[in-house]
């Protein structure tokens, strides 16, 4: 799985020094996880399809009913086609200066932070198709626009989600300017019982795969593969006791292709098969 830079790919030489860039992403067959290295915040506002990003210590789906606006950084994501075998979404991308210039012009002091998260969730509205569509005619008409005048349309929608949304949405500007790091225990913790695989976590930690092994043996003191296996067999073990699930409705949660490799595991660790839990 190659790692895309983004938004590098959609850039041409004359637009990359833009504090705003706009790009209409469109494609017709679904796109299965791929790695993202997000170099911009960016806003993707969906129109047609599903979106599921997975994040270091979350992950979100969304389909043309909600947008996300996306902090910077590596991410791994899938899109998926409407009935209709479409996928559109118009992406903002913006730069960390010019978030700090509308901050410093329009929010006096920093609202009480809340829990951060990678993502900040949009419902989608009337006003903001009306937004979208001028982003069109940009789009349409580049020559036309220049970049004072994209900024005043970033401005713009800022404006609206401040007073649409609140001290929630301010508070997660701020954070898209402040250089935080992700705790290396808090990235493996959140995903002991996720599916993904060893590689795509050593990605979120913004590790190679060799480097996330060292790592994880100096905070751990045992290798990640068996340090998961435990985790995630511990845990089919008491959801499998609470008597609502079966071997079947768990393996692939607990990162196992197929049921009988789950099986064989959990009879190697605890002496007797699922069924007999």
């Amino acid at each position: 799985m190659f790692i895309e830079n983004i938004p590098d790919l959609f850039i041409s030489d004359h637009e990359k020094n833009r504090e705003v860039f706009i790009h209409d992403f469109r494609m017709a067959q679904d796109i299965v996880k791929s790695k993202i290295n997000l170099r911009m915040s960016m806003f993707s506002f969906l129109q047609v399809g599903k979106k599921q990003v997975h994040f270091g210590s979350t992950s979100v789906t969304v389909d043309k009913r909600q947008s996300l606006l996306i902090k910077k950084g590596n991410c791994l994501w899938t899109e998926l086609l409407d009935t209709e075998n479409i996928y559109y979404c118009k992406l903002l991308f913006f730069s960390e200066q010019i978030l700090k210039e509308f901050l410093k012009k329009h929010i006096s002091g920093r609202p009480v932070d809340k829990k951060e998260t990678p993502f900040f969730i949009i419902e989608n509205d009337s006003y903001i198709t009306a937004f979208l569509n001028s982003l069109s005619s940009i789009n349409d008409h580049p020559a036309l626009f220049s970049d004072e005048f994209l900024s005043v349309k970033f401005e713009e929608i800022l404006l609206y989600l401040c007073s649409k949304y609140g001290s929630g949405f301010k508070s997660y500007l701020y954070s898209l300017v402040v250089e935080e790091t992700s705790p290396f225990k808090e990235v493996i913790e959140r995903n002991t019982y996720s599916n993904l695989k060893l590689e795509e976590i050593a990605f979120l930690c913004n590790m190679s795969l060799s480097t996330f092994k060292r790592h994880f043996i100096n905070e751990y003191k045992t290798s990640p593969g068996k340090w998961l296996q435990e985790k995630r067999l511990e845990k089919a073990k008491t959801l499998l006791e609470q008597g609502h699930l079966k071997a079947s409705d768990i393996y692939l949660e607990m990162g196992y292709h197929n049921l009988s490799n789950f099986s064989t595991a959990f009879k190697n660790k605890f002496g007797f098969s699922p069924k007999e839990v």
